[in-house]
């Protein structure tokens, strides 16, 4: 995006100017860059995820002005469809390939940075709608392949609500690490083609990427894929539609944090306004979006339950649904194990599989209950629990550091 006439976004901000605009009813292409802005190589080494610099991330197409669009109303995106560039254009994340990573958790972490603390890395090649990796041999399946992150901007009133609500939350725990959110960072900033002053304000009050939102944003849901449509809410005049972060594949959660198999691409929108849909509908924050019927069909799944109980220490967390899934995600790479998976390996596969997580018991006090669906026909191995037991093999490695 740096030599592009006009170059990406990377922080959200109502004064990034439109890069283009449509019309209501209009069909329009977005071609994105891979999310790091393509810091990760097709190689056999890990060192690239371990030392990416998360300041530059995300690296956002647009913003897309809707002429017409006004706060409180509703922005209609349809994803008509997208996918990988083509294979043999050039060699970055998407070209024919993509990566999942597992961060360091001094740069970033992941949802079970306490246990696999290590950056770590699969390479996935593409085969129309499947995906196989070197690093983890016996796994092939059909991803669903969607955005990432899509969302408006947002006022600047919405904007310092979300400065200030988070540093107040960095500040109940300044050094922790990883840290409980991300403030601004100028360095690293790109502003879209926004100059002087407002270059300026872009870079020092801009929110980072990294969360989802009331405007959307970083929500990394596998099920926005082509045939969705999502309403979205509007707080600025002309909406100003971002996206990025395209993913091939995605388990629920994308529990590695770099998860998902990124991949650059394109994306094809068509775009409608429900004038003052935001009151009328009552979506006043947070998008709404109707699943479209394009994924893979799994109808076998082995799947895996977790309690809201602490397994390093048998404490009880009340109704900690966040815990319940974490255990669940450790019982499934404890099973992986036993057929000759490394945890990093199993990791990896959870992030990036179409796996299925479900919140299946809140109210059962003290012990939410979460369970993951791990689709068993994505392994060329049965494996599926017999008398016989499980049989080990040599899995290959992911991706390590140096």
């Amino acid at each position: 995006m740096r030599d592009q006439k006009i170059p990406g976004h990377n922080r959200w901000h109502p004064a990034v100017p439109p890069a283009d605009s449509v019309r209501p009813g209009d069909e329009f292409r977005m071609e994105c860059r891979e999310w790091t802005d393509c810091q990760i190589g097709n190689n056999n080494s890990a060192n690239d995820v371990r030392d990416v610099n998360l300041k530059l991330a995300h690296m956002l197409s647009g913003p897309i002005r809707i002429e017409g669009a006004e706060p409180g109303d509703l922005l209609i995106v349809d994803i008509l469809d997208l996918g990988p560039v083509p294979q043999h254009v050039g060699d970055a994340a998407g070209e024919g390939w993509g990566y999942t990573g597992v961060f360091a958790k001094v740069n970033g972490g992941s949802f079970l940075t306490d246990y696999y603390p290590d950056a770590v890395k699969a390479i996935w090649d593409f085969h129309g709608q499947q995906a196989t990796s070197r690093h983890l041999p016996g796994v092939r399946y059909t991803g669903i392949t969607h955005p990432g992150l899509f969302g408006t901007a947002p006022s600047q009133e919405l904007l310092e609500r979300w400065n200030r609500r988070e540093q107040a939350l960095i500040d109940t725990n300044p050094d922790r690490v990883p840290p409980l959110a991300l403030p601004p960072e100028p360095d690293g900033a790109l502003a879209g083609h926004a100059h002087g002053s407002d270059a300026d304000r872009v870079a020092r009050e801009g929110a980072r990427t990294v969360p989802a939102r009331e405007h959307g944003g970083n929500q990394d849901i596998k099920n926005f894929s082509r045939g969705s449509r999502v309403f979205v809410p509007v707080f600025v005049d002309g909406a100003n539609l971002s996206v990025g972060d395209l993913h091939f594949s995605q388990g629920d959660g994308e529990i590695t944090f770099c998860g998902a198999i990124e991949m650059g691409g394109f994306i094809d929108f068509h775009v409608d306004l429900i004038k003052g849909g935001m009151e009328k509908y009552g979506i006043m924050t947070n998008p709404v979006f109707m699943p479209g019927n394009v994924e893979p069909r799994y109808s076998e799944f082995m799947s895996f339950v977790g309690i809201s109980v602490d397994p390093d220490d048998d404490t009880n967390l009340y109704m900690d649904a966040t815990q319940a899934y974490k255990c669940a995600c450790l019982n499934a790479i404890e099973y992986l194990k036993r057929w000759g998976y490394s945890g990093e390996q199993g990791y990896l596969i959870l992030g990036s599989a179409p796996v299925e997580g479900r919140i299946s018991g809140i109210v059962d006090i003290p012990n939410a209950c979460c369970t993951l669906y791990l689709p068993t026909a994505i392994f060329d191995f049965d494996i599926r629990p017999t008398k016989d037991g499980p049989r080990s093999a040599n899995r290959g490695a992911c991706a390590v550091t140096s």
